[in-house]
């Protein structure tokens, strides 16, 4: 009641300053922009699955308390006070249990409130921001809610710029879709722990080629150093056995010539 009074006010004081200048209005049908914007559908559809999933737990948990009631009330009358007192304090641990998760699901501040807020605050900014660029263009002095507490008896469809709004956050996503394609084109893959593993055992099997080859070339080196070692120092042998021979052989003439001369 009291919004509507405002909401009132509001539109009588629209009308004082209409009688002023002319205002520039338009309205948005919020609801449908938010059918119509697919991450809004989806984050509905992941709080949904939540939503079901807790109501799941809480309905099982005060099944459980029926049945601890229902056995408390067809045993009472065998049973012994102190027995009695024990089944009622576990029955009222549970539903202190109960109320603990009501309150941690669905409470002010319960994870149902927090997740909304994390899944779907984001596109409702996007709404936000894009009504407040269409009104900035457009010279809007006003932009109502048609799905709102507002009531509206009549709007023009003329006036209506929800279409604007999507067609403004389709712009937005497409935008971003390309900056996260460039960015994924012009930024490395960040590798997962399986893949870094395989990269290492890659980097090590390269690693030994390289050595492996590089063991190889110097043994060859080595080898061929060690040739032609063995072949200069056999032609130095032969080149000083030679020498030998022939001053054995120019001793053997001179004896011969010296002799050949005193005969």
């Amino acid at each position: 009641m009291k919004k509507k009074i405002l909401c009132l006010v509001f539109l009588f004081s629209i009308s004082l300053s209409w009688a002023q200048r002319s205002q520039i209005i338009a309205y948005i049908d919020m609801e449908y922009i938010l059918e119509n914007v697919p991450e809004y559908l989806e984050a509905q559809n992941t709080l949904d699955a939540k939503v079901v999933k807790w109501q799941q737990k809480l309905d099982k948990q005060a099944r459980f308390i029926e049945v601890l009631k229902t056995d408390l009330a067809n045993e009472k009358a065998i049973l012994i006070k102190d027995l009695i007192e024990e089944k009622e304090e576990e029955i009222s641990l549970k539903l202190d249990e109960l109320r603990r998760l009501e309150s941690l699901y669905f409470g002010p501040k319960g994870d149902m409130f927090t997740l909304r807020k994390q899944l779907v605050k984001p596109i409702q900014d996007q709404v936000y921001n894009a009504i407040q660029k269409i009104s900035a263009r457009k010279k809007y002095d006003f932009v109502f809610d048609k799905s709102s507490e507002l009531v509206m008896l009549y709007s023009n469809k003329k006036y209506d710029i929800s279409e604007l709004v999507l067609a403004s956050i389709d712009r937005t996503r497409l935008v971003g879709k390309k900056n996260i394609k460039k960015k994924e084109i012009n930024t490395p893959k960040e590798l997962n722990a399986e893949q870094k593993q395989v990269l290492v055992k890659k980097e090590i099997v390269a690693a030994k080629k390289l050595s492996d080859r590089e063991a190889k070339k110097k043994a060859i080196a080595d080898k061929r150093k060690e040739l032609l070692k063995k072949r200069n120092e056999k032609r130095e042998l032969l080149k000083e056995k030679r020498a030998a021979l022939n001053k054995k052989k120019q001793e053997a003439r001179n004896k011969q010539k010296t002799q050949d001369n005193n005969n």
